[in-house]
């Protein structure tokens, strides 16, 4: 039998601030209203993350005739699902984790992670939401011999599963990318590339009618009752059941406390290229590069609209907020980096530079669960947020419905979160870690 919950008190609410330079390139949006007097509804989903978009739009397909409420503590594009990288992977990519070594694990994670893309890939279309979603692919490239060598390992995985690749020397990847920087690469064309703020603005404002969303309402208190009432600054939200999607905020709501952590990510975006600049840089097309080692590398995009995005500086975080005043240290250390990679461009700067949090737990499983008789998690996407939180909003959903879905005993397989140690133990291993992976890698910036 599920146990029965108690009311719980939110105390950590999301605190973003407005320098992600992807939701600032895009044209004004008028948000949703936020909640309002004493709203009952069939469903409630909370958090309107990739993971609570997937999940919102899968309980309206599953039951069109029920209430169902999205609600967010900010605006729809604004948190961390609108300040990733703008990658859709559809391959396992959680370097160093269980999946790069067990072949059944991979299967897995990618028969997930590519009915996640299908279905994005399906809404995108459908509606025409104009996020400059791109079947291009991502380059996984190298920088020293330590990043040649996990190139390999990688090669012989892809081979083991059937998966098409291409390999690339230097002198083939400057071709495509224009930077000579890399000594290698590996292809796999099966990710999409695509702008994460106009994306999750465009999943949110295209939703089925019988989902309202409500923005700018953190919940600040929660009941488990039955049914479940949250409760807002400006009302309450009474619910039959409810889906959890709040990542790395949910050991606030009294789920999977001491068992996931965050991870903050630091990004900076250029200006659009001229057309000297476009022509000086060379390659061809809009292109995505993962690093071999994400705690050393950096991720790298050149986007449809000729802007250069520039991803590093991994860490661990202790808190769900970034000071301001870390912002101009941050883009002075990308910007060698950056001119080392682009030398033919030492005009281009950064207009934009920003972090967003990412949820981890110890051994790389999802929080994926059924807590208590109504109430359903899809948290904790470690690292791969487009695809992994499409997938567990599905599957909660579907997992709520009673929909037979096999690949819910996908997601269950790839098990649940192991304890932490308690802080500040936890902190100071953490920390350590993050340091002990980078300076392995330091060949690789």
């Amino acid at each position: 039998m599920l146990p029965v919950m108690a009311t719980t008190t939110i105390k950590t609410l999301p605190n973003d601030d407005t320098t992600n330079g992807w939701a600032n390139i895009l044209p004004e949006r008028v948000p949703n209203p936020p909640l309002a007097g004493d709203v009952v509804v069939d469903w409630a989903v909370i958090g309107a993350g990739f993971a609570g978009l997937a999940a919102a739009r899968r309980l309206a397909e599953n039951r069109p005739n029920d209430a169902i409420a999205l609600i967010d503590a900010q605006r729809v594009g604004d948190g961390a699902s609108a300040r990733n990288s703008g990658f859709v992977i559809d391959l396992a990519h959680n370097v160093g984790s269980a999946d790069q070594a067990d072949l059944a694990a991979a299967r897995r994670s990618t028969r997930l992670s590519r009915t996640a893309t299908q279905y994005l890939d399906d809404i995108v279309t459908a509606n025409q939401i104009q996020c400059d979603w791109s079947h291009r692919g991502q380059h996984m490239s190298a920088v020293s011999g330590l990043g040649e060598a996990f190139l390999e390992g990688f090669t012989e995985e892809l081979d083991a599963l059937g998966e098409p690749y291409r390999v690339l020397d230097s002198r083939a990847l400057a071709g495509e990318l224009g930077t000579g920087y890399f000594r290698a690469a590996v292809h796999t064309p099966g990710t999409i590339l695509m702008q994460p703020a106009a994306l999750v603005r465009g999943l949110g404002d295209t939703l089925p009618s019988n989902v309202t969303v409500y923005e700018q309402s953190p919940v600040t208190a929660i009941d488990y009752g039955d049914p479940v009432k949250l409760t807002t600054a400006g009302g309450t939200l009474t619910a039959a059941k409810i889906i959890l999607a709040v990542n790395g905020f949910a050991p606030g709501f009294d789920q999977y406390r001491g068992k996931i952590f965050p991870i903050r990510a630091f990004a900076s975006l250029t200006r659009q290229l001229t057309d000297a600049e476009v022509a000086a840089l060379g390659g061809h097309g809009d292109w995505g590069v993962v690093p071999t080692n994400a705690f050393a590398g950096a991720t790298l995009r050149h986007t449809r609209d000729n802007r250069l995005l520039f991803r590093q500086n991994i860490g661990y975080a202790t808190r769900l907020s970034t000071d301001r005043s870390a912002y101009e240290t941050i883009q002075r250390s990308h910007l060698p980096l950056f001119r080392a990679r682009y030398p033919m461009l030492p005009d281009v700067t950064f207009d934009h530079t920003w972090v967003g949090f990412l949820c981890m737990s110890r051994n790389f499983a999802p929080g994926f669960s059924q807590p208590a008789a109504n109430v359903y998690t899809a948290v904790c996407q470690n690292a791969v947020g487009a695809t992994k939180g499409t997938i567990a909003g599905m599957l909660a959903a579907d997992l709520a419905c009673g929909v037979d879905n096999p690949l819910i005993a996908d997601m269950d397989a790839l098990g649940q979160p192991e304890r932490l140690p308690p802080r500040p133990f936890l902190d100071i291993g953490a920390w350590a870690a993050v340091k002990w992976w980078g300076w392995q890698g330091r060949s690789e910036r």
